[in-house]
C-alpha cells in the first residue's frame, strides 16, 4: 500500500491540464482563466461624483454661496464653464465638469432657486478619480477560478470573453450485479447505486462534465461494452469491483483494455482498494464500491485531480483547522477520513464509521483527518479536517 500523498503525486502525474478555449463573459464563472485577462480602459473612465451634490472649482468653507448654473447627470456630463462662484448640480456617478475638484453633498447646502449656501463643513471632496479603481493594461491573473465577483471585474475591464482551460470530461461507471438506478424496482438481493449521483454532483460542481453510463454487470462483456461507452472522456471513473474477489473484474478489463495501471491500495480510511492510471488518452479511477467510500475518494483524490486537469495548483485540498470536541482513539496503520460535524469552530467525530452508512454521511459537514498511527487526542486538541 502506498501513502495518500503518494497516490496523489501519482495522479498529478497523470492528470496534465487540458486545452484552452475561449467562452463568453456570461457562461465564464466558475471556469479556470486559462491567460491574464487585461483592462481596456480606466475605470472610472472620468472622474465621476461619489455623491449627489453640486460641483464647484475649489476648496469651499461654511456660508459660501454659489449660483447653480447646469446640471449632470449618470451619461450625461455637462460641458460649460464654470467659474469661481458657480456651482452645477451633479448626480453619482456623473462625470465632474472640466476645472471643478469638489463635490458639496446636497446635505451640506440650502438652495434657494439657483442659488446654494454651504450649510455644513463639507464631507471632503466627494469625486471619484479617474482610473481611481483599475487603468488600462491591468490585469487579471491566471491560472484562477473565476468568482462572480472575478466576473463583474472582467465586465468592468470590458472583456466580452475569456481563455479558460476546458471543462474535463468524466465518465462514471457504476458495476455489479447487485445494482440497479433510483426509481427502478430492485431485486431482493439488489440494492440503489447511490454513489452515482454523488460522486456525478460533486464532479459537476468543481467543474466537470460528467455523463452518467449504464451499470456494468460483472462479466467481461458488459465492462467492455461500458468501458467503450466511456471513449472521448478525460477522466474515466469506475465505481466498485476494484478488489480482488472473483466478482471483480475491473482491474482485469481494464488492463486488456490497455490500462497503463499507475497503483493499487492506499493506507487510508474508508478508501484502501483504490487504483489508478492511464487508459489510451485518459486518466482512469477505480474507486470502492462502499458509499462513503466512493464519496471520500472523490474529496481526496478527484477534486484535486479535476483542479489539476484545470490548470490550477496540483495539490491536494488544504485542510481546515477545528477544536475537537470529543476525544477519539488511537489510530491504526491507515490515514482515516472520519465522519464528523463543525459547529462554531468545535468539531466532533461520529460514533459511527461504518463506510455503508450513507444517513452519517448526510449529516457530516466535515472528514476528520487521523494521520497513520496517531495517538489518542483529547478534548481540546487542534485538529484538522476537509469541509464537505
Amino acid at each position: 500500500m502506498i501513502t495518500v500523498d503518494q497516490a496523489l503525486s501519482h495522479l498529478f502525474a497523470l492528470a496534465t491540464p487540458l486545452g484552452v478555449e475561449r467562452v463568453a463573459l456570461a457562461h465564464a464563472a466558475g471556469r479556470v482563466l486559462a491567460q491574464d485577462a487585461v483592462a481596456t480602459r480606466d475605470q472610472p473612465p472620468f472622474s465621476a461624483s461619489a455623491m449627489d451634490g453640486y460641483a464647484v472649482a475649489g476648496p469651499v468653507e461654511t456660508g459660501d454661496r454659489f449660483k447653480v448654473t447646469g446640471e449632470a447627470a449618470a451619461g450625461k456630463a455637462y460641458s460649460g464653464p464654470v467659474g469661481p462662484k458657480d456651482a452645477v448640480r451633479i448626480f453619482t456617478g456623473a462625470p465632474v465638469p472640466a476645472g471643478c475638484g469638489t463635490v458639496v453633498i446636497q446635505e451640506d447646502v440650502v438652495r434657494n432657486g439657483d442659488t446654494i449656501t454651504v450649510s455644513n463643513d463639507p464631507h471632503g471632496h466627494s469625486i471619484r478619480p479617474a482610473g481611481g479603481d483599475f487603468k488600462t493594461g491591468q490585469s487579471l491573473s491566471s491560472p484562477r477560478k473565476l468568482s462572480i465577483n472575478d466576473i463583474v471585474l472582467l465586465a468592468a475591464m470590458n472583456i466580452p470573453s475569456v481563455s479558460v482551460f476546458r471543462r474535463p470530461e468524466v465518465a462514471l461507471i457504476s458495476t455489479g450485479n447487485e445494482l440497479v438506478m433510483p426509481g427502478e424496482d430492485p431485486g431482493p438481493d439488489q440494492i440503489i447505486a447511490s454513489n452515482t449521483f454523488g460522486l456525478k454532483a460533486l464532479l459537476e460542481a468543481n467543474g466537470a462534465f460528467v455523463r452518467v453510463l449504464p451499470i456494468a454487470k460483472d462479466t467481461v462483456q458488459s465492462l467492455e461494452q461500458v468501458f467503450a461507452l466511456a471513449r472521448g472522456a478525460d477522466l474515466v471513473v469506475t465505481i466498485g469491483g476494484a478488489s480482488v474477489g472473483d466478482h471483480d473484474l475491473v482491474a482485469k478489463v481494464a488492463q486488456q483494455l490497455g490500462l497503463l495501471q499507475s497503483f493499487y491500495k492506499i493506507a487510508m480510511r474508508p478508501g484502501k482498494p483504490l487504483m489508478a492510471g492511464r487508459m489510451g488518452d485518459a486518466v482512469m479511477v477505480g474507486l470502492p464500491g462502499n458509499p462513503v467510500s466512493a464519496m471520500v475518494c472523490g474529496q481526496v483524490f478527484l477534486l484535486p485531480v479535476l483542479r489539476a486537469m484545470q490548470g490550477l495548483a496540483a495539490q491536494r485540498q488544504m485542510p481546515m483547522t477545528a477544536t475537537l470536541a470529543k476525544p477519539v482513539a488511537q489510530n491504526g496503520p491507515r490515514e482515516h477520513y472520519m465522519r464528523a460535524i463543525v459547529e462554531n469552530g468545535a468539531l466532533t467525530a461520529f460514533d459511527k464509521q461504518d463506510s455503508a452508512l450513507v444517513t452519517v454521511l448526510a449529516d457530516a459537514n466535515a472528514l476528520l483527518i487521523r494521520p497513520i498511527d496517531d495517538p489518542a487526542q483529547p478534548v481540546g486538541t487542534q485538529i484538522q479536517y476537509l469541509p464537505i
